[in-house]
């Protein structure tokens, strides 16, 4: 999981505390890599218009009353998610044989 924050925190969309008086907020990371995060941003505006599994979350997520906004910052995570584990190397240990 460490690898999967940090990899999310290198896209910059890894989550941050903001508070304003009563209400507190989350937004993304502005460090990270600016194409890293576009690339992902391309991806989330582009998914609700073909995936259906994408579709649905929208629609559940703003029954909630989540905002656009929010939507896309929690999008961003999950998409960020799904290329770490495509892209991460398999376990790089090898096995010692003792004779």
């Amino acid at each position: 999981m460490g690898a999967e924050a940090s990899f999310a925190a290198l896209c910059g969309v890894s989550p941050g505390e903001r508070s304003s008086g009563s209400r507190q907020y989350r937004r993304l990371n502005r460090g990270g890599d600016r194409q890293a995060d576009a690339a992902l941003h391309r991806v989330v505006q582009t998914r609700p218009r073909v995936d259906l599994r994408t579709q649905d979350y929208y629609e559940r997520r703003s029954k909630e009353g989540k905002t656009r906004r929010e939507i896309v910052q929690c999008l961003k995570r999950y998409v960020a998610r799904e290329f770490f584990h495509q892209v991460r190397p398999e376990s790089t240990f090898r096995e010692v044989v003792v004779t």
